[in-house]
Order: structure tokens, then C-alpha cells, then sequence
């Protein structure tokens, strides 16, 4: 073989070597144009729903069944989600920092929090629409804000579960570090609540957002009484073709669908999944982390590193010292008793009480009005429906558990196989169960089975998930130095599941269930009370008597059902899941 002399192989190696650092230098500089491509497509997304927005409303919109539609029926219902998403994240954080940190106001909050998200979606339609429209009576605005309010109630209740339980479950030593070190409450907020809940929170979103998916049939294509209050997006899309039997459009729907979770799951979930890996409470670092590109090459992007050195980090550094100097200044304060201003603040108190005691009467006293009309017939009609409803709730709790536990921690626990399973869980949460149940519904009747055993199957579509999720979760939040530990003293399958896994996951499983119990009980409206081709399929249920109330425009008896089902829920929570969140507050909670 012929070699090539030392001095043309040196200039050869001199060439790569160059070539390479200008690869280097131009890679960042091309980022930044797709970044600021970006931003732009962004600008001009908010200027075009802007228009559409402020324009009046219209009535009776004709949804189009055509592919070419797509496009912009998907942009409609991304935006809508996205909206509901960043309301729903603000919401969760606020409301569990509160009920975490308010010991007074916390059994309450819970409980609430526990009926809200147990209330189906179609139990917040009249208010909800009604008001917003009251709002923006002349603009298109006010039907939008209707639909991004309905997305917002139908997937907020698990964020806020998750950060609260978050919140409860930090390690003892971190809180007082926190003290020592005279942080304030938005420096401890940000530097350690957000990073220790960020996995949980992370997770729940993704469930989040395929909940939003799952009930945006619901939320663009609804009826109060002989109003249509119809908007061109996804999900009336997907409902127009299923009422149509149009095979081939529900195929082009899902497949957008499809592609625009796949594109969320590699330009948002996924980046945030392998930032937040950094925050796992432990002491020794794991071996297998999870990567990301898209996160890889945004670390490399001179514009975003020039904006966080130049402007994030002085703004926060700037915060955390007047916070901690006003912070000083507070404590220096309080060494002086001021008995009046002790005297005010109780004054306030009271008074905010005696507003909330007569608002919450004269509430009861309507509601007492708007049922006095009810027969007795009624009532038990209702009842009969909740126990129904309550044993299938029950039934795909099981159900669910039984496949989503060890699969949730086969996933947490392997980054490969988060990798390719990750993407698969979201398309098959997030697609809408009554776009499949007319399929579903005629195999099951093909088979000898109906509308009861429909109804649990439709339940689990739409709830195994809040359990898959959280278990993910909890299995990648379980510290590396345990899994060692298991190792070093080669723990069996079943001493490994009884001392590290169950114990770790513990709180984000019963997150899982409580939330997998409250979308059990919203998936009802859908799971028991079915149209399909001008026929209504419904079972016994309280989901079937809701659905009935509010197409019909029954106030009195969605009043009544709404009401039980909170007797429901109120019921498990005090006897069930508070005391399982205690012990996970006590016994599983990681710590020195």
C-alpha cells in the first residue's frame, strides 16, 4: 500500500482540525437563527389568533371535514391547550404552596381541591359559558375563554395534587438549610420547592395535557339547551366525523393529532424530562441519565446563553438581595410587639370570614330553591346512579393498577425504555376515548357485552394513565444510592419491590389514584352517556344523568347529581386518601 508523505498527512490533519472548529463556531450561529425563526412564527401566531379573537362571534360554525382544514383547526386547539396549560400550572403552584404551608386553610383546600376534580367537565359548562360570554358578549373572546376555562377544569386537578404533595414530601434537612441561610419565600420557592417537585410536576403536566387531548371533544363541540356553542378545532373535528361515521376523517384527525404529541414529546417534554434529572434527591449520581438533542443543542445556543448571563442571572441575583435584605428588615421589625396592628389583623380576619359565611348561605339557600321542585323519585333515581357509578370508579381503580404499577417503574427505571415507551403512552392517553368507543362499543356488543361493561372500559382509557404517569415518576425519583444499596446486599425481586420501590413511589402513587379517581369520575359524562349516529347509548349512572341534565337543560337535577357526587368524593377523601397522604408525609418521606 502507497503511503502519503508526513508532510501532506500533517496538512490533511491541520484541515479537519480547522474544519471542525469552524463547525463549531457556525453550529451555535445557525441555532440562533432557528431560534429566532422561532420567536417569529411564534409573533405571528399571536397576532393571527388575536385577530380571529377579537372578531364577533359566530354562530352555528359549520365544521369542515376536509384534510385541508387541518392545519388550521390544529393550530386552533394547540393554542387552546397551551393556554389551559400555563393557567393550570399557575393554578397548581399556587393553590398547593398554599394548602402545603396553611395548616388552617389545608384540610379544606384538600377537600376542595378532591370535588373539583372529581366535577365533570359538562358540571362546569353552564356557569363557566355563561359567564364568559357575559364577559365578552360581542367578541368571539368570550366562547374561546369558555372552551380554555372547560380544558383548564378538566386537567388542572392533577398538577396541583402533585405539587402539594411535593411540597409535603421535602426532606426535613433541605427546609432547614433553607432557614439557616435566610432565604425568603419566592428564593426558597424557586431554588428549592420548584427543583424538588419539578419531576412529579414535569410528569403530571404530560398527563395534563393528554387529559386536555382527551376531553377536547367535549370542550369544542357542546350544547346548553338549543344553544350550539360550536368552535372549528381538533376536537370538534374528530366529533364531527365520528357523529358523521366518516372513517376516513377520524384517520386524518388522529393522525395530526398523533404528530403534533410526538413533535410536543420531543421539543418540550423530553428536554424538560432530562433537565429536571439533575434535581433527584441523592447522593451518589446515577450512571444511566436521561439525554435529550434538542436540550444538548439548546445548551449550545450563544443567543440563550447571552440572554440567561446578561439578563436572568443579574435580575435574579438583584431579587434575592433586596428579598433578603426586606426579609431582615421584617424580622427586625417583629422584635417589637405591636399589639395593634395584632388587633387589625384579627379584625380582618373575622371579617373575611363573616363574607365567606354569607356568601356560602345564601349559596345554600339557593341551591335549597332550585331543588325544592324535585320529586322524591328523582332523588332516588340519583342515588341509585351514584352507587352504580361509584362501584365502576372503584372496578377500574383495580383494574388500572394492577398493569400500570409494574410497568410505570419498568419505564422510570430504565431510560431506554422511557425513551421509545414515553412517546407511545402519550399518543395512547391523549387520543380521545369517544373518538375509538363507537368501535370499542360495537366489538363489545359483538361480543356480549354492552354499555356496562363499556362504560369501565372507557373509564380505564382515560384514567390508567394518571396512575402510569405518576409511577414513572416516582421510579425515576427513587435516589440511585438505594438502588445500590439493594444491589450491594442483593435483595431478591421481592425485597427489592417491599424495601426501595413501593416505599419510593408511595407518594406519587397515591397522587396516581386520586387523581386516576377524580378523571374516573369526570370520564363518566363520556362513559355512560354516549350518542352516536342520532342514538343515545347510556347506562345507570350519575355520568348518564349528568349528560342528560345538560343537554336538556335541567338545572335542578345537574344541581342534585353534582352535589352527590361531592358527597361522594368528600366520603373517600376523609376516610381513604387523607390518611394514605399522611403516612406518605411520615413513614415514605425521604430524609436523613
Amino acid at each position: 500500500m502507497m503511503r502519503l508523505p508526513h508532510s501532506f498527512s500533517n496538512i490533511r490533519g491541520r484541515e479537519t482540525l480547522a474544519r471542525s472548529q469552524v463547525l463549531q463556531r457556525s453550529w451555535p450561529f445557525v441555532l440562533d437563527l432557528c431560534i429566532a425563526a422561532i420567536g417569529l412564527a411564534c409573533f405571528y401566531g399571536v397576532v393571527r389568533i388575536a385577530m380571529f379573537w377579537a372578531g364577533r362571534p359566530e354562530p352555528g360554525i359549520v365544521v369542515s371535514l376536509s384534510p385541508r382544514a387541518l392545519p388550521r383547526y390544529a393550530f386552533y386547539s394547540v393554542v387552546r391547550i397551551g393556554l389551559a396549560y400555563l393557567l393550570s400550572l399557575f393554578f397548581a403552584i399556587s393553590y398547593g404552596y398554599i394548602a402545603a404551608y396553611n395548616r388552617r386553610a389545608e384540610k379544606v383546600m384538600i377537600a376542595i381541591l378532591d370535588i373539583l376534580q372529581s366535577i365533570p367537565v359538562l358540571s362546569f359548562l353552564p356557569p363557566v359559558m355563561l359567564a364568559m360570554i357575559a364577559l365578552f358578549p360581542t367578541r368571539q373572546l368570550g366562547v374561546e375563554m369558555g372552551a380554555i376555562v372547560l380544558i383548564f377544569t378538566g386537567s388542572v386537578w392533577n398538577m396541583a395534587f402533585s405539587f402539594y404533595s411535593s411540597l409535603k414530601s421535602i426532606p426535613r434537612e433541605l427546609m432547614e438549610a433553607t432557614s439557616i441561610y435566610c432565604f425568603s419565600r419566592v428564593q426558597r420557592l424557586l431554588q428549592l420547592e420548584l427543583p424538588y417537585a419539578a419531576i412529579g410536576l414535569i410528569w403530571n403536566s404530560i398527563m395534563s395535557v393528554a387529559g386536555a387531548w382527551f376531553f377536547l371533544m367535549v370542550c369544542e363541540m357542546f350544547h346548553l339547551g338549543s344553544r350550539d356553542f360550536r368552535l372549528p378545532g381538533l376536537g370538534s373535528y374528530l366529533q364531527t366525523a365520528a357523529d358523521a361515521g366518516n372513517g376516513v376523517a377520524i384517520a386524518w384527525g388522529l393522525a395530526v393529532m398523533i404528530l403534533i404529541i410526538v413533535a410536543t414529546d420531543q421539543l418540550v417534554w423530553r428536554p424538560l424530562i432530562a433537565w429536571s434529572d439533575k434535581f433527584k434527591f441523592e447522593q451518589v449520581e446515577s450512571s444511566s441519565r436521561v439525554t435529550s438533542p434538542i436540550l444538548h443543542l439548546l445548551t449550545q445556543s450563544n443567543a440563550l446563553h447571552s440572554i440567561r448571563q446578561h439578563t436572568i442571572m443579574p435580575l435574579t441575583e438583584g431579587l434575592y438581595t433586596r428579598l433578603a435584605d426586606r426579609r431582615l428588615a421584617k424580622l427586625h421589625r417583629l422584635t417589637v410587639v405591636k399589639p395593634a396592628s395584632g388587633i387589625r389583623t384579627l379584625a380582618v380576619r373575622v371579617l373575611a370570614l363573616i363574607i365567606v359565611a354569607v356568601a356560602v348561605l345564601y349559596a345554600a339557600f339557593q341551591a335549597v330553591v332550585l331543588l325544592r321542585p324535585l320529586p322524591g323519585a328523582q332523588y332516588l333515581h340519583i342515588l341509585q346512579g351514584a352507587l352504580a357509578t361509584f362501584l365502576r370508579v372503584n372496578f377500574s381503580l383495580l383494574l388500572a393498577s394492577a398493569w400500570t404499577i409494574p410497568v410505570g417503574v419498568a419505564i422510570g427505571s430504565n431510560p431506554r425504555l422511557a425513551r421509545i415507551a414515553q412517546p407511545l403512552a402519550q399518543i395512547a392517553a391523549s387520543v380521545p376515548a369517544a373518538a375509538l368507543f363507537p368501535v370499542l362499543l360495537l366489538a363489545l356488543v359483538r361480543i356480549g357485552g354492552g354499555m356496562g361493561i363499556g362504560s369501565i372500559a372507557l373509564m380505564l382509557l382515560g384514567t390508567q394513565w394518571y396512575i402510569l404517569f405518576n409511577v414513572i415518576a416516582g421510579a425515576m425519583a427513587i435516589p440511585s444510592d438505594l438502588k445500590e444499596v439493594a444491589t450491594l446486599f442483593r435483595f431478591n425481586t421481592v425485597q427489592r419491590w417491599k424495601t426501595v420501590i413501593l416505599p419510593g413511589i408511595f407518594p406519587f402513587l397515591i397522587t396516581g389514584l386520586v387523581t386516576a379517581s377524580g378523571g374516573a369520575w369526570n370520564a363518566s359524562i363520556i362513559a355512560e352517556y354516549f350518542p352516536i349516529k342520532g342514538q343515545i347509548l347510556q347506562t345507570t349512572g350519575l355520568g348518564a344523568i349528568i349528560s342528560e341534565a345538560t343537554g336538556g337543560g335541567q338545572f335542578p337535577v345537574l344541581l342534585l347529581a353534582t352535589i352527590v357526587m361531592a358527597l361522594i368524593v368528600v366520603t373517600t377523601n376523609r376516610l381513604v386518601w387523607r390518611p394514605l397522604y399522611r403516612l406518605a408525609e411520615t413513614r415514605y418521606k425521604l430524609g436523613a
